[in-house]
């Protein structure tokens, strides 16, 4: 019903910055509650960002408040995250999803619909 595709992804330097969007088809991401996820080599899949379709209400990691910002656009086809301030430790397949009627938008569990990820890699 929704399928999704990351870009944006690649190398960079630290301190520097990259942008990532993921485009919807099938359907566009209205009424459907957005999130970006990344997972390291070693690590689990960890939460990044959010969008709550309701009341547009956005939430973050503790490790990328600041630094991150996730966004969509008008129509709602693309989700964006801009990254700023990169470090090594931001390094991991980042995936964006979308969850239908989720418990919690921090939870990778409670998403329905997942990208192929993209990897980024920042080098120090």
């Amino acid at each position: 019903q929704v399928q999704l595709v990351e870009s944006g992804g690649g190398l960079v330097q630290a301190g520097g910055s990259l942008r990532l969007s993921c485009a919807a088809s099938g359907r566009t991401f209205s009424r459907l509650d957005v999130g970006w996820f990344r997972q390291a080599p070693g690590k689990e899949r960890e939460f990044v960002a959010s969008i709550a379709w309701r009341g547009r209400i956005t939430d973050s990691a503790d490790s990328v408040k600041g630094r991150f910002i996730m966004s969509t656009d008008n129509g709602r086809n693309t989700v964006s995250l801009e990254m700023n301030s990169l470090r090594p430790e931001d390094t991991a397949v980042y995936y964006c999803a979308a969850a239908l009627d989720p418990l919690t938008l921090r939870a990778a569990s409670q998403y329905d619909y997942w990208g192929q990820g993209t990897q980024v890699t920042v080098s120090s």
